[in-house]
């Protein structure tokens, strides 16, 4: 039994287009970047403790298998989370704008048996916003919640002048990248499986 270790719509939205059933597991986990940690293996071990800490959970079904994912944007090395408020959510538009920064998706799945993860790095460029933009994308309120302070699927998408990377893993859950891994635990159908 597959089960994805998120409270994101975004991400069960986007494991559902892999046509599989699987649970849902509600967990809080604090994310915080530990001094002098590398951004992207701090983005790598908040998947792994999300997957983990998911299995945990479910550690009386010996077929289990958790999914934990975790999606950062990185612009000179300063990991954007979630904004606390419209004011950082502003403060980080501002700085996104005209540049080009990462985002990084780690996907880690665990059984009781085994571990595996995989990483996609997208490099998205904005163009350059002026206040009028950002105040209006801040008023759809679109932003909160969200690594950033934006979702490349909603209006934030017209700022973007240039994708090199995954759409879905900008979004919360690289679909190539996953279905890989869930192949390799022999989750995927077969018929999926050849189509990808």
């Amino acid at each position: 039994m597959l089960y994805l270790a998120s409270k994101s719509p975004r991400r069960r939205e986007l494991l559902g287009r892999l046509g599989l059933s699987f649970g849902m597991l509600d967990l809080d986990l604090p994310e915080e970047r530990q001094p002098g940690e590398p951004a992207e293996e701090y983005v790598r071990r908040v998947a792994r403790e999300k997957a983990g800490a998911g299995l945990l959970t479910v550690v009386g079904n010996p077929s289990a298998v958790v999914l934990g994912s975790d999606t950062e944007v990185i612009l000179d090395d300063e990991v954007f989370g979630k904004p606390r408020d419209d004011a950082h959510a502003r403060e980080m538009l501002r700085r996104l704008s005209g540049r080009t920064h990462a985002v990084v998706s780690a996907v880690s799945l665990v059984s009781p048996s085994r571990e595996a993860q995989v990483v996609a790095t997208s490099q998205v460029t904005f163009d350059p916003l002026d206040d009028a933009q950002i105040d209006a994308y801040l008023a759809t309120g679109e932003h909160r919640g969200k690594a950033g302070a934006y979702a490349i699927q909603g209006a934030a998408e017209a700022f973007v002048a240039r994708l090199d990377g995954s759409f879905s893993g900008v979004m919360g859950l690289p679909l190539r990248e996953t279905s890989r891994l869930l192949r390799e635990f022999g989750l995927l159908p077969a018929a999926a499986a050849q189509a990808r």
